[in-house]
């Protein structure tokens, strides 16, 4: 897609963020559900990681996977904070190319690592169900390590190159985002250049990490299913089931939201703006609220410690 037309307008040093379109009058009022929400995902997951930190009996792989999972949401909701609140509570909306260049870089590698640490916490399920015997020493603390290594090794290599290759177009024409934070694919298009490259690339990339991941993970569940369905009793059979419904619920709550925004940036043009605003916050606020909330209800050990913190 190339947009030289509008080579001919002014080059913009800035980008505009946007809020929500037509209520700018209600801003303020808007922001107390998305500062209840920052607030929750911070609060939650904080919590969830000083409980695995001082619990003994934590210190098993799945909870360090958890660890990943909390530490990787609560950077996304961190990263977004300012620029939202800037708009919602004092209407700035201009943010430098370099800030948003920068930001957008820690918004898509928290992303994909999110998806490398679901793919481990199901490789986890898939090990302590079909593997019971050899979980312990198919999983050390070394490997576990090195997958969390591996997992930020490939977001940040991946994600690297994008700011770079966004930094080298002229921005012209309306210098207008769709959401309150910046996304490449949003912002790609407000070059006054060829972009194909960065399509392409942007494409390789979510293909090479979110299709990559949620293949595997379908298929980390069909085995598990498998290894289930063989087991004569019933009781065991659901207990089985029962410590993978956390991670469903995880996964669920990332990937839907991740494919309705990217089929809506890239074919939903018609699709009224408030929603693409809506799926934007969908996106970025409710797994990291949702995640802690998860966890703490079907995880026993998260659970009693929670009751016992506001209890006593």
């Amino acid at each position: 897609m190339t947009l030289g037309s509008l080579g001919n307008s002014s080059t913009s040093s800035s980008f505009l963020l946007s809020g929500v379109p037509g209520l700018e009058h209600m801003h303020i009022w808007i922001s107390i559900p998305l500062c209840f929400m920052y607030l929750v995902s911070i609060l939650g997951n904080v919590t969830v990681l000083f409980i695995i930190k001082t619990e003994p009996s934590l210190h098993e792989p799945m909870y360090l996977f958890l660890s990943m999972l909390a530490l990787t949401d609560m950077g996304l909701s961190l990263c977004t904070l300012p620029t939202v609140l800037s708009i919602f509570w004092l209407g700035a909306r201009d943010i430098g190319h370099d800030a948003c260049f920068a930001q957008l870089f820690f918004i898509h590698c928290l992303s994909f690592l999110e998806s490398s640490v679901l793919l481990s916490m199901a490789f986890d399920r898939f090990v302590a169900i079909c593997r019971p015997l050899h979980y312990a020493s198919i999983l050390t603390n070394a490997v576990i390590g090195r997958i969390g290594l591996a997992s930020l090794g490939r977001s940040v290599a991946l994600i690297f190159p994008l700011p770079f290759m966004l930094k080298r177009f002229p921005y012209c024409g309306s210098p207008v985002l769709s959401h309150s934070y910046c996304l490449h694919q949003e912002v790609m298009k407000l070059a006054c250049a060829d972009i194909k490259a960065n399509s392409i690339y942007g494409m390789f990339v979510i293909i090479s990490t979110v299709g990559v991941d949620s293949l595997l993970i379908l298929l980390s569940y069909a085995l598990i299913l498998r290894t289930v369905l063989s087991i004569a009793s019933r009781s065991e059979r659901v207990k089985a089931l029962n410590t993978c419904v956390s991670h469903i619920c995880a996964v669920l709550l990332f990937y839907t939201p991740m494919i309705g925004l990217s089929v809506i940036h890239r074919f939903g043009k018609q699709a009224p703006h408030l929603v693409q605003v809506v799926m934007g916050f969908v996106y970025l606020l409710v797994p990291p609220v949702m995640n802690p909330i998860v966890y703490s209800v079907k995880t026993k050990q998260i659970r009693d410690r929670v009751t016992h913190a506001f209890c006593s």
